[in-house]
């Protein structure tokens, strides 16, 4: 059996819970018990405590890229429990802007002792695997286009090479997690494609299409086509955070019961 409870997201799925901007997951597997990011700040703890999940039992985190509403709450989680091992792509420790805004993560992070520092894919046991190198670009996210990050170089559109996903085995299901998909939910898969074949019973991802103007008919036709491809997948797809409730009800009439829509405090079904 496997358990996915939302404890961070945008949007309050229970009175008793605080919402932000971030996504933290906690995840329960035969062998393991993790955290899929951590939110923009420990809020997710007090959640975690409301909703009766013992931080303390957590072995593993996976941080999905280096944005602070990922690993925000992440020094306070390591000071309540330093012996889970924190695994981040080595590129998450660089600088990230949106326009003249940082937002990237505490640097203190990457010198904790627990923290592992990866370049690209990394099989951690036979449950749990993580694969990066995401490189194409069918259906790109546009909000993409605001986010840089700065070197001593200077600055340029981010890449993404700092992304990861988090691959769990469970029997025969497969389960894929991404933060924000910022290379773009179906490049992700396309990769998941290549290194794992065929597709992942479920999803859970932010599509990073949230924006404050309209969308451009352009901007329209890219959801559309996301959600067109993403319906014709077996899997099921959760979503929220940075997808944006514009993109959501864009998609929601293409994809049906395929999509479902994540809030804070939310326990997904994972054997649908």
């Amino acid at each position: 059996m496997m358990r996915i409870v939302t404890l961070m997201e945008n949007t309050c799925g229970r009175p008793d819970c605080r919402c932000e901007h971030g996504l933290s997951l906690y995840i329960e597997t035969e062998r393991h018990r993790l955290l899929a990011d951590t939110g923009a700040s420990p809020a997710f703890m007090e959640n975690a405590d409301t909703l009766g999940v013992t931080l303390t039992d957590v072995d593993t985190v996976v941080i999905s890229h280096g944005h602070y509403d990922h690993a925000g709450g992440l020094m306070a989680f390591a000071a309540r429990n330093p012996d889970a091992q924190i695994y981040m792509q080595r590129l998450a420790g660089e600088d990230y802007f949106h326009g003249e805004r940082y937002i990237g993560i505490d640097k203190r992070l990457i010198t904790l002792p627990q923290v592992h520092l990866i370049d690209g894919d990394l099989q951690i046991d036979e449950e749990l695997s993580l694969f990066s190198g995401i490189t194409g670009r069918r259906c790109f996210p546009q909000s993409n286009l605001a986010l840089s990050r700065r070197t001593g170089d200077g600055s340029g559109q981010d890449s993404f090479a700092h992304e990861q996903c988090l691959v769990i085995r469970q029997g025969e299901r497969r389960v894929l997690i991404s933060g924000c998909a910022h290379n773009g939910i179906l490049n992700i898969l396309d990769r998941y494609r290549e290194l794992y074949h065929g597709e992942p019973d479920i999803v859970v991802s932010g599509f990073h299409m949230m924006k404050k103007a309209d969308y451009t008919m352009e901007e329209r036709q890219v959801i559309l086509d996301t959600a067109r491809e993403l319906s014709g997948c077996r899997t099921v797809f959760y979503t929220g955070h940075c997808t944006g409730e514009a993109a959501i009800a864009l998609m929601r009439p293409v994809m049906g019961e395929k999509l479902i829509v994540l809030h804070c405090g939310m326990e997904l079904d994972v054997e649908r």
